[in-house]
């Protein structure tokens, strides 16, 4: 995997929890401005999930397991868009703590799927 673009993953879903988070803070809903930084969060997963599978296909193995690896790396690419869908269901402020919730999530798988591919080990 490619560490940089874990951070890039991590730190953007960390970004969107901030802004879903104030718009819960303040008692609004999810709005348009909201999506679009879902969508790009979720882009940025699917970018990685490519290059994982690439990288698997290609003969390199996560230190942990490939199964978990896999599991983790679907959950994270599922996690946003699935957070941002049932937003859409609850248009009040639980909107916004449901993607605000959702995006910690992610931040948290992006930071197990660098432990599980071997990151950080000398």
């Amino acid at each position: 995997m490619i560490d940089a673009l874990t951070v890039a993953v991590a730190v953007t879903a960390l970004a969107l929890a901030c802004w879903c988070g104030l718009a819960a803070f303040r008692d609004q809903p999810t709005k348009d401005w909201h999506f679009i930084g879902m969508a790009l969060v979720s882009l940025l997963g699917v970018v990685q999930l490519v290059i994982a599978v690439v990288q698997l296909a290609g003969g390199h193995s996560p230190d942990k397991g490939t199964a978990l690896f896999v599991a983790y790396l679907l959950g994270a690419a599922a996690c946003v868009p699935a957070t941002g869908f049932m937003s859409l269901s609850e248009r009040t402020r639980w909107g916004s703590a449901t993607a605000a919730a959702g995006a910690v999530v992610l931040a948290v798988l992006e930071v197990r799927l660098f432990d599980i591919w071997g990151g950080g080990s000398a």
